[in-house]
């Protein structure tokens, strides 16, 4: 939906805050319920036009309480961080309605007309590309993403900038213009216009009709959100599960060797990763005793404890689940952070939850792409991505599990979940075939690690750690 809507007639403004009220909270009692959604508003435009004030009088019609205001000076973009990061523990929940004022357009906007370091064209394109890939990706997983663009003509920002007082001078240095300058204004005209068509563009010379316009469009909005895809489309093409999933190799390392190695890899992945100017995440994956405890422990032997975060992904919590699938990743992986550790990860998805039915089918179908997306954002950002599959045979899974039993301190390892998960055992070898087919890629490759062997296993996964940072 986008430009001007010439059609819009005024309405009581009491008739129009009951309406929206009741439109929220039908919003609302969504939570929890298959039809649940949310609402995200992204708003940005013209210096002066009136956004804040359109947003202030949607906050005065509608219950204060469940709309959530984000405001934020447009900035540069930090090139460690994707360009959702800043904003994504924001994203709202199931029945929440978020506005930010001040999103990843006025961003882009702010890099592409910062003097220092311009974006050309075609580099602007990529970034509205992966925006609207992203946006997407958001309404799949039940956020209705609308954007408004507040504009206003060259004339009337001038008697506006002609009738302020001088003190409020400092509120408006949006994109750090010159709001005075016609050619910067026009400069920034022609960028909004390459990724706006898709936007509500409101004119703002008159304000009561700016209000109520913007103001009406939310309202349709919350009436009219669309509905998602819930059944898959087509039957599922299943990929061949390759053999070293089914036999994993059986080589023994002696004991001194792997200690000798150890000592001398160990060292050099934490120089490696240390002394690397990227972030780099770490993904472990695999059966359950594969072994990806003992690797991690192995990884971070010689780094300090402040270098790195270790996330153990268990089921998601309630409140997690209101949120879109990747939410509770997006907001784990910190540009602060220089090293990050995942045992279990968002696969999850596509393993467990695919393989228990606790995510639908199109759920788990549209995921395969939803991470490969974010991946990428990842490696464009400065993140390396190095990825583990440690292959067991089912064989060595019911030893170790035998073994857990019969040690105290690793009882509590075993539960009665673990025996039962070794039943969908061909379920798992299938959903992670299909993992490895379609989730492997240049930015973010998949390394599977035979780990019938704990030692060798080890061992190659500081390899590979290595390897991948060299080649990159």
């Amino acid at each position: 939906m986008a430009a001007q809507d010439n059609e819009m007639k005024l309405m009581d403004p009491d008739q129009l805050s009951l309406e929206l009220v009741e439109a929220q909270y039908a919003l609302k009692e969504t939570r929890g319920k298959s039809n649940a959604k949310s609402v995200l508003i992204l708003v940005s435009g013209i210096e002066l036009a009136g956004k804040g004030e359109a947003v202030k009088q949607l906050r005065e019609w509608v219950d204060p309480r469940y709309l959530r205001v984000k405001a934020d000076a447009p900035q540069a973009f930090n090139h460690k961080q994707a360009f959702w990061q800043p904003y994504a523990r924001f994203i709202p929940a199931e029945g929440q309605i978020m506005v930010m004022f001040g999103n990843w357009y006025s961003d882009l906007l702010s890099t592409a007309m910062h003097v220092s370091k311009p974006i050309d064209e075609t580099m602007f394109d990529e970034y509205t590309e992966n925006m609207r890939a992203f946006e997407q990706d958001l309404k799949n997983n039940n956020v209705d993403v609308i954007k408004v663009w507040f504009d206003l003509s060259w004339k009337s920002l001038q008697k506006r900038l002609d009738d302020m007082a001088p003190g409020e001078m400092h509120w408006h240095k949006l994109h750090g213009l010159d709001w005075r300058n016609k050619k910067q204004y026009d400069s920034l005209q022609k960028l909004r216009q390459r990724f706006t068509g898709d936007w509500q563009v409101i004119d703002c010379e008159n304000e009561e009709e700016r209000d109520q316009q913007f103001a009406q469009y939310i309202l349709r909005t919350l009436r009219h959100c669309p509905e998602h895809q819930t059944k898959a489309k087509a039957s599922w093409n299943q990929a061949q599960v390759p053999e070293f999933l089914l036999a994993p190799s059986e080589s023994v390392l002696e004991k001194e060797e792997y200690q000798q190695e150890l000592k001398k890899l160990s060292k050099k992945a934490a120089e490696a990763m240390r002394l690397d100017s990227r972030n780099v995440v770490i993904v472990f994956e695999g059966m359950d005793a594969a072994g990806k405890g003992g690797a991690i422990k192995r990884i971070v032997k010689k780094l300090d404890p402040r270098e790195y975060e270790i996330h153990t992904i268990a089921a998601p919590e309630q409140y997690e689940l209101r949120h879109p699938y990747l939410w509770r990743f997006w907001t784990k992986i910190l540009p602060e952070e220089k090293i990050s550790i995942f045992d279990r990860s968002w696969y999850g998805r596509v393993l467990v939850e695919r393989v228990e039915g606790f995510a639908s089918g199109v759920q788990w179908q549209r995921a395969y792409d939803e991470i490969s997306r974010f991946e990428k954002d990842l490696h464009d950002s400065q993140t390396v991505v190095i990825k583990f599959w440690l292959a067991i045979s089912k064989d060595e899974q019911e030893a170790r599990f035998k073994a857990r039993e019969g040690t105290p301190h690793k009882q509590f390892k075993i539960t009665e979940e673990d025996w039962r998960n070794r039943e969908r055992w061909d379920d798992y070898l299938h959903a992670a075939a299909d993992m490895l087919e379609r989730t492997d890629s240049r930015h973010a490759p998949w390394h599977v690690i035979a780990a019938n062997d704990k030692n060798s296993a080890r061992l190659e996964v500081l390899r590979a750690i290595l390897r991948q940072l060299k080649a990159e």
